[in-house]
């Protein structure tokens, strides 16, 4: 949460990319290396979404969008896009689930208005496509 309204160059440095890319996941992999997490193989080091979908499909700990999330689960978005008249089943965004309450997931995202955002989704909303359940 301290990182609420910064920009992206902090993040998509740490992945070692020169200038701004679409840093969503540099943002969670930044955050989990703060903890430890990539360290300890709890949540991977990657610059993707479909990557690191894979990586907790890979572990078992996978739960689709109709789960409904513990704080710290990753959580992964599949956007509606018009060139695709809907959704492609290809994850899009990434974020941090920060709680639930009140049947709404509170995330944590980078590159949310190109900026860290404190956001809001109701439990079973249809572009979150899934969570990456870490195993703390």
């Amino acid at each position: 949460m301290s990182q609420v309204g910064n920009s992206g160059d902090t993040y998509w440095s740490y992945m070692g990319f020169e200038s701004r890319v679409e840093w969503c996941a540099c943002f969670v992999s930044w955050c989990a290396n703060e903890c430890g997490y990539i360290d300890a193989d709890v949540i991977p080091k990657t610059a993707g979404c479909v990557s690191g979908e894979s990586w907790f499909r890979a572990r078992d700990q996978w739960q689709d969008g109709s789960y409904t999330p513990n704080p710290g689960d990753i959580i992964y978005f599949d956007w509606d896009k018009p060139e695709t008249n809907g959704q492609d089943r290809i994850t899009d965004h990434v974020g941090i689930v920060e709680r639930v309450e009140g049947g709404y997931i509170y995330t944590i995202e980078g590159n949310s208005s190109d900026k860290v955002s404190s956001n809001t989704w109701a439990v079973g909303y249809y572009e979150i496509y899934g969570f990456g359940r870490p195993v703390y």
